[in-house]
C-alpha cells in the first residue's frame, strides 16, 4: 500500500472522486491489544487519465492506521451505500476519512466538529491507499 502524506492530499483528492462512489466494504481490525485499523473499501470515479487507460471506476482501499478516534452508526432514512459527499483532512496530527461530510461555505476550511459529526468517520496517525483498476495486472 502507498502511503500518503498530509502534502499529498489535495492532489489525491482531486484524482480520485469519491462523492458518487460505493461503499463497498468497511472493517475495523484490531490487530493488537488497543490497537485499532480502519479500512474502508470503496468504488470511485478516477478524474485524472493514468497512462493507457481512460479515467473511469477504480477500486480504492483507504486504510487509517493508529486509529485514535471512530463512529459507524446507521440511520434507517440514509442511503446504504452511495456516498454522497466525502472528506479527507489532516488536523492536529490525525488523517480523517469522512464518508457522509456535510457542506461547507465557499472558501470555508473543515475543522476538527465537521469529521466528529459524521456518522462515518475515522481518525488515525497514518492514511494509506492502494487502487486496483479492473482489467489491470
Amino acid at each position: 500500500m502507498n502511503r500518503l502524506s498530509p502534502q499529498e492530499l489535495p492532489s489525491f483528492v482531486r484524482k480520485y472522486r469519491l462523492p458518487g462512489g460505493r461503499l463497498r466494504r468497511l472493517r475495523v481490525l484490531y490487530p493488537k491489544p488497543k490497537e485499532v485499523v480502519v479500512e474502508f473499501s470503496l468504488t470511485v470515479r478516477e478524474t485524472i487519465k493514468q497512462l493507457g487507460t481512460e479515467p473511469g471506476k477504480v477500486r480504492l482501499v483507504l486504510r487509517l492506521e493508529g486509529v485514535e478516534e471512530f463512529r459507524f452508526q446507521m440511520r434507517p432514512s440514509r442511503p446504504r451505500a452511495i456516498i454522497t459527499e466525502a472528506r479527507i483532512g489532516h488536523l492536529n496530527g490525525l488523517f480523517f476519512v469522512n464518508l457522509d461530510a456535510w457542506s461547507l461555505e465557499p472558501g470555508e476550511q473543515a475543522k476538527l466538529h465537521d469529521y466528529r459529526g459524521s456518522e462515518v468517520y475515522a481518525g488515525g496517525r497514518e492514511l494509506l491507499w492502494k487502487a486496483i483498476i479492473p482489467g489491470l495486472k
